[in-house]
């Protein structure tokens, strides 16, 4: 039977990226998706939302409503995972990132909050539901600046890479 393949046999590489190549396919990858799965812990354990994420550099951002399970959660416990990956189509196609940090609830007055606003496309959301353009959304900015980052990425076998390398502020 042929292979289409034929680098993912056999173990898998354990080469090292230098820094500013894997910095550079990690942020590929999180300004070429616009959906993560942000897990947190709550009283009724763990909890895993999928969220529609804007990027900033190695920051993720979104925005919910003050009273949802996942905001709850963040508060009582602001240590959060984020999981964003490339749709699957094999093996060779395997590429995603968990992302670690500690998640900030940024409200409307907080001085932080227009940096990292100037990079949330609103527009699009707000055009979506039907809502003025004229004025932006008041919910709070939730921002997820990385710690840590376990990349996955098959295809880097094909270059002698391990296929998971691992990324530190």
């Amino acid at each position: 039977m042929p292979l289409t393949n034929p680098w993912l046999t056999g173990p898998a590489p354990t080469r090292k990226l230098d820094r500013d190549r894997l910095a550079e396919r990690i942020l590929n990858l999180l300004s070429s998706q616009n959906m993560c799965v942000l897990a947190t812990v709550g009283p009724d354990g763990p909890l895993a939302t999928p969220v529609r994420y804007y990027p900033l550099g190695f920051t993720l951002m979104f925005t919910a409503a003050p009273r949802s399970p996942k905001m709850r959660n963040v508060a009582a416990d602001p240590r959060v995972s984020v999981g964003v990956f490339a749709p699957l189509v094999g093996l060779a196609s395997s590429r995603g990132a968990q992302v670690f940090g500690t998640a900030r609830v940024l409200g409307p007055e907080h001085p932080d909050r227009a940096h990292h606003w100037a990079a949330f496309r609103w527009e699009s959301e707000h055009a979506e539901r039907g809502r003025s353009l004229s004025e932006p959304p008041a919910d709070p900015l939730v921002v997820i600046e990385a710690d840590r980052i376990v990349y996955t990425e098959h295809w880097l076998r094909r270059e002698g890479y391990a296929p998971r390398q691992h990324w530190r502020r």
